[in-house]
């Protein structure tokens, strides 16, 4: 019984430290006064300024800009690329592998110098500089997010359909892509996460004219955030808990209609 109740405890403290910041970050911005610690009244006035200052709208546009593109081409290439590292022989995918992860342990101010110093050797920082940045970044995540999908698939059936004079891409259309969707889903939506609030990579890599959401709130920072900023960071937390949920009912009725198989490892 004691030990029950001290994990339980354990677990709210745990959640407390996670949720509580962004708690207060929503009820601040609903609050009518600026201050951060006196409550001045229930008021939407933040919500409507926010979608009426130009900084603001500019800066988001940018960010979404470059997410969704960067999300988009990332997974694309990742998902080529876990395929051709599953096809490997175990040594050469083993390499691959260790590759993979260098740029997740790797941090991020390493990665974005070291990204800025190759960038002014060859061209100008700007748009295309931020969105090759984002996408080296993400390709990881995606390849680790689908290459376990396609361990699980069965490869035979996909070479069986071959054999009965399906094309590669119909076979993999039909054969392959059903196995893999969820495992491509997850890594689009890692690397929209991935792409949205990151501000290392992309304050060393950003021109002149290029401003996302994280690199205006750290020059918002010297001089005050702006209730906007609340209600804008409570609509984006807003966004993605709705992907979560639309992300897990799409997994559970996935597993409703297709039970998992064991299958035994090749």
């Amino acid at each position: 019984m004691v030990k029950k109740t001290v994990s339980r405890c354990y677990l709210t403290v745990i959640f407390l430290f996670l949720y509580l910041p962004i708690l207060v970050l929503i009820v601040l911005s609903f609050n009518d006064s600026k201050s951060r610690v006196l409550w001045g009244g229930f008021t939407l006035k933040w919500y409507f300024s926010c979608f009426r200052d130009e900084t603001i709208m500019s800066a988001l546009t940018m960010t979404l800009k470059i997410t969704v593109a960067s999300a988009v081409l990332s997974t694309l290439i990742g998902t080529l690329a876990a395929i051709g590292i599953s096809a490997m022989k175990k040594n050469h995918r083993a390499v691959m592998l260790g590759a993979t992860n260098i740029p997740l342990l790797n941090a991020d101010i390493v990665t974005g110098i070291s990204l800025m110093l190759l960038f002014v050797r060859f061209t100008n920082l700007g748009f295309v500089t931020v969105l090759i940045a984002h996408i080296t970044f993400n390709i990881p995540y995606v390849i680790l997010n689908v290459l376990p999908k396609i361990n699980q698939a069965n490869r035979y059936t996909y070479e069986a359909a071959l054999d009965l004079g399906a094309s590669p891409l119909y076979a993999f259309y039909k054969i392959t892509w059903p196995e893999i969707k969820s495992g491509v889903f997850s890594g689009f939506l890692m690397a929209v996460t991935m792409s949205l609030d990151d501000f290392s990579i992309t304050f060393f890599t950003k021109g002149a004219g290029v401003n996302t959401l994280s690199t205006m709130l750290y020059t918002e920072l010297r001089k005050g955030i702006r209730p906007e900023l609340y209600a804008l960071s409570t609509l984006l937390f807003l966004l993605a808990f709705s992907l979560l949920l639309v992300m897990n009912y799409q997994s559970d009725r996935e597993l409703r209609h297709h039970p998992t198989v064991i299958r035994r490892s090749k």
